[in-house]
C-alpha cells in the first residue's frame, strides 16, 4: 500500500544519487503523465516502471495551462484533463501504488 511522505524529500533524493554515484551508476528517472490514457493504466505503468529498476519515477499532474511543458506533455495533459483526471482522482489512484511523493508547482510570474 501507499507510503506517502513529504518530509525530508531532498535528503532521500540526495541519498539515492550518492548511492548510485558510489556504485558508478546513473539514475533511471522515467516520466509519465497521470491519466493518459487513464488512471488504471497509469497505476499499472508506475508498477511496471518500478519493477524495471527505476530509481525515481516522475509523475506529471496534468493542468489546464501547461505552457512550460513541451508539445508532447501539453498534448497528454490535455487528453487526461478531457477524460476528467484531477488531483483528487490521481491521489485516490496513488493509494494503490507504493510511492514517495514530491509535489511542486510553477507560478506564472508574467
Amino acid at each position: 500500500m501507499a507510503s506517502l511522505t513529504t518530509t525530508n524529500t531532498s535528503v532521500g533524493l540526495s541519498k539515492t544519487f550518492i548511492k548510485l554515484k558510489e556504485q558508478g551508476k546513473v539514475a533511471l528517472i522515467p516520466y509519465t503523465t497521470a491519466g493518459d490514457p487513464d488512471l488504471s493504466v497509469t497505476a499499472e505503468a508506475l508498477k511496471v516502471l518500478d519493477s524495471c529498476g527505476s530509481n525515481i519515477i516522475e509523475l506529471g499532474v496534468p493542468y489546464s495551462d501547461p505552457l512550460v511543458a513541451g508539445l508532447v506533455i501539453q498534448t497528454v495533459a490535455t487528453r487526461a484533463l478531457a477524460r476528467g483526471t484531477n488531483l483528487n482522482s490521481i491521489l485516490a489512484m496513488l493509494k494503490e501504488v507504493p510511492l514517495h511523493a514530491i509535489f511542486y508547482y510553477l507560478i506564472n510570474l508574467l
